[in-house]
């Protein structure tokens, strides 16, 4: 195999890596799920589970991946003991990166097509809730639209990709990622000057018993740990990678705080953006539980948008921050892919990239026709896009999680004691020794309570 490729700064290490796991569910599902289940005492939780959970699964991801200086596909057969199976785990993790591009690349077309909106201005001409999604419906019933916007961003990301991991993913990532946080920064903060900031700002900010009885503790506590554990990508090598392109100087648990930091930051500060336009100009209301999809920004938010003064330069910035955090994620995963081709063939980036263009059109197509011209096709229920949601979101990420942490615990994998001078070799935060009994043994059993939660 080739010279394997590092990174060219340590900033380009967290910045890419915190693009892998910052998503649009950070934008959409974080504040629609706070607002659903009892504001700032779910923000509390879901940080406590971030610590007990988050953190912990990645130190061992990114753990296997500098031990082995490989990708998902070949890091466990660099790691294991002779006759052991644990490369069996490459299957799921492949499988799992295609699986979440087939769906993720169309959701990213979507901000291409309202960023283009509303810059145009095109978007002015309509009001309430309605008639956004009638907007939305009709966005999602052009055939064309869905394949061409889908296809330009397969196409723009893996081309980035193909320009090297110093010359393209980390110099362009950099830079959007950079734009992302500045311009999350600045909508957070024009929002906080509406007329009922301070309202949605309580109700984020400080925690109430009363609307923890009212969500019920139960319910509070699960969704609160779910969405720690999918909000990070964790499970499927795509953190992993880039654990193997960087060196020893700095342990691996303050690297994974910093990453987790930078996650939990913009989930903390779209909430800044959504709750304080919910109680000025949709009435205090958030979503519930049942609405908790892409649709939301595109309906509930839009007609806020146009309900604010400026509201077209908003709208604009927004979505442009979104098509930052969506394609931070696809380029993180797209080249996490490009590693699998290296590892097991001799082809250059360039050759790989134009291959898996071809491929992951191909297997996008079926999730941008289940929106319109294959909408009556169900499988389980469900149609294409759904399905390849589920599988990703709420079976491999949880399994691929336990396999990670089992590999590094057990003395049937890679071991304790492997894990341990891996993720402490170092400047910066160590793991503790009495860490091994929660790691081992409380850990699968919270990451089991999330499958099982998940699937229900």
């Amino acid at each position: 195999m080739k010279h394997r490729e590092k990174f060219g700064s340590r900033l380009g290490f967290i910045l890419i890596s915190a693009g892998c796991a910052i998503g649009l569910g950070n934008v959409y599902r974080f504040p629609i799920t706070t607002g659903s289940y009892g504001g700032a005492i779910f923000v509390l939780m879901y940080i406590v589970f971030l610590l007990l959970l988050g953190i912990p699964v990645m130190t061992a991801e990114l753990s296997v991946g500098r031990a082995s200086q490989r990708s998902i596909a070949t890091s466990f057969d660099r790691l294991e003991k002779p006759g052991q199976k644990w490369h069996w785990m490459k299957i799921a993790g492949i499988a799992g990166n295609y699986l979440l591009m087939m769906f993720y690349t169309t959701i990213s077309g979507w901000m291409l097509i309202y960023f283009w909106k509303y810059l145009s201005g095109s978007m002015s001409v309509y009001s309430g809730t309605e008639e956004f999604l009638n907007v939305f419906n009709g966005m999602l019933a052009n055939t064309g639209l869905m394949v061409g916007v889908c296809f330009t961003v397969i196409v723009v990301c893996f081309g980035i990709c193909s320009l090297g991991l110093q010359n393209g993913v980390e110099k362009i990532t950099k830079v959007m990622m950079i734009l992302l946080l500045s311009l999350m920064i600045m909508l957070a903060i024009y929002s906080c000057t509406l007329s009922n900031a301070s309202q949605g700002l309580k109700f984020y900010l400080i925690p109430s018993i009363d609307k923890l009885k009212e969500a019920g503790i139960s319910t509070v506590i699960s969704s609160a740990m779910g969405q720690a554990f999918f909000t990070l990508s964790i499970g499927i090598g795509s953190i992993a990678v880039f654990g193997s392109y960087i060196d020893k100087e700095r342990s691996l648990l303050g690297e994974a705080v910093t990453i987790v930091s930078l996650d939990t930051f913009v989930a903390l500060m779209s909430g800044f953006i959504i709750f304080p336009a919910c109680f000025t100009y949709n009435g205090g209301q958030t979503a519930d539980a049942g609405t908790v999809g892409a649709s939301f920004i595109f309906t509930t938010l839009s007609s806020m948008f146009n309900a604010m003064p400026g509201g077209r330069i908003v709208g604009t910035l927004f979505f442009l921050f979104m098509i930052f955090a969506s394609f931070s994620t696809v380029i993180a995963v797209f080249e996490n892919i490009m590693s699998f081709w290296i590892e097991f063939t001799n082809l250059g980036r360039k050759k790989i990239a134009l291959i898996n263009i071809v491929l992951v059109m191909i297997l996008s197509l079926p999730c941008a026709l289940s929106l319109n011209v294959w909408s009556d096709i169900k499988i389980f229920g469900k149609n294409f896009m759904d399905l390849e949601d589920f599988t990703v979101s709420n079976l491999l990420l949880p399994l691929g999680s336990i396999v990670y942490v089992l590999f590094c615990t057990s003395r049937y994998g890679w071991g304790w004691d492997n894990y341990f001078k891996e993720v402490n070799t170092g400047k910066g935060l160590k793991i503790p020794k009495w860490m091994r009994g929660y790691m081992s043994y409380v850990l699968p059993l919270i990451i089991i309570a999330v499958l099982i939660m998940s699937i229900i």
